[in-house]
């Protein structure tokens, strides 16, 4: 009996060990699919999901859902110092009766009780060791409890840290993108002649968002369980807006620098496919057409009116199609296991946003006030000799 005893507290602590170390430490993928992190969030999260999409109100059914990412990492590593604590105890009840007791009978929960003041640094004074073997083995557990807790400590604020800079740039995507951002709704807001830079300058940013996110979110994949903090937003939609846009610029749309839509397309499935792998999730095949043939002319003209210069031969929504099935798979397996819908296309109900109101008043302010070389010049004198007057009146 002893023996089971110490085989099973040994398997145990090296076990909670050898997970947290991969969860926290390693920086790069964990393997191992009997993997204790990867068998709590599997066991946890579908059910979670499940009650959490029975309520039928959108914002409600949101937050039960924001709540679960950070709830997760105080429930692992409560089962973690639980695990710990068993195993100790284990191998505390293997040495046989290693222990005084002066509040009950020697025994199991003897042991149990011992290894939890020891993991936790108590000192008690009712209970303690009797062999060298047991002081030396209360000696490691606090060792490993204190070096457990501080590693916890330096968990947190790395947790966070890779949160906001994914949250930063998807909350930025709102003002370019619209909310959920849509490929169209981008185009158009950088379809005017002095933007085709300022997209460069977008799909580049996102290119190295799309690097940090494979890199943060493969070496702590419960990451990939943190919510944004509106409904309409998630990484998910943010990074298939990304794709959606760079696909089109690569297979249909003419006059804009199409090497950087390439290389943030690239990143960005990279991205979307290792993931997939990490959570140990098969692509859909059969994966619903987000743009069918009449969606696709209704992008082609709602990109044509705002000035977005498309290719014109029949071929282009043929291309486009080709580059959708080497990502939609992946994002459409993401979309349901997370339950973050993807973004659409176009917009199915537009409506006003920051960016409409703050263009409206620009558009009113270049009205009112016509660049210098479009006024005679007359007129120009007559202004800037009033603009002088006033300023002396002042």
């Amino acid at each position: 009996m002893h023996i089971v005893a110490m085989i099973a507290g040994y398997l145990c602590v090296s076990t909670v060990l050898l997970d947290a170390f991969q969860t926290i430490i390693l920086p790069r993928r964990a393997t191992g699919r009997l993997r204790l992190t990867r068998l709590f969030y599997i066991a946890t999260w579908t059910p979670w999901a499940f009650f959490a999409n029975l309520m039928h109100h959108p914002r409600k059914r949101e937050t039960a859902f924001s709540f679960y990412g950070p709830m997760s990492l105080i429930l692992l590593l409560v089962l973690w110092a639980a695990i710990l604590l068993l195993g100790f105890g284990l191998l505390f009840y293997s040495l046989g009766v290693p222990f005084y007791d002066n509040r009950q009978q020697l025994g199991f929960w003897s042991d149990v009780y011992v290894s939890g003041t020891a993991i936790f640094t108590l000192g008690p004074t009712d209970a303690g060791p009797l062999s060298g073997a047991a002081r030396w083995l209360m000696v490691i557990e606090a060792g490993t409890g204190f070096g457990f807790l501080a590693i916890v400590m330096g968990y947190f604020p790395v947790l966070y840290g890779a949160f906001s800079r994914r949250e930063v740039n998807i909350s930025m995507l709102d003002a370019r993108a619209g909310s959920p951002p849509t490929a169209a709704e981008l185009l158009r807001r950088h379809a005017k002649e002095d933007a085709a830079d300022a997209l460069s300058i977008l799909l580049t940013e996102w290119e190295r968002w799309s690097a940090e996110l494979l890199e943060s979110h493969i070496s702590f994949p419960l990451l990939c369980y943190f919510r944004s903090q509106h409904t309409n937003q998630s990484w998910i939609s943010a990074l298939t807006c990304i794709l959606d846009t760079s696909a089109l610029l690569i297979a249909g749309v003419q006059g804009h620098e199409a090497r950087q839509a390439q290389l943030t397309f690239a990143m960005a499935r990279h991205a979307m496919v290792d993931l997939t792998q990490v959570l140990t999730k098969t692509p859909m095949a059969n994966a619903p057409d987000r743009l069918p043939l009449e969606r696709y002319n209704q992008l082609y003209g709602v990109l044509c009116q705002s000035g977005v210069s498309m290719c014109r031969d029949g071929s282009s929504e043929e291309r486009l199609r080709e580059l959708r099935r080497l990502y939609e798979p992946y994002a459409e397996t993401l979309s349901r296991y997370f339950c973050m819908p993807l973004p659409p296309w176009i917009a199915d109900k537009p409506h006003k946003d920051n960016w409409l109101a703050v263009s409206k008043v620009r558009d009113k302010a270049e009205e009112a006030n016509p660049p210098a070389e479009s006024v005679p010049g007359e007129k120009r004198e007559e202004a800037i000799a009033a603009f002088r007057d006033e300023r002396q009146d002042f």
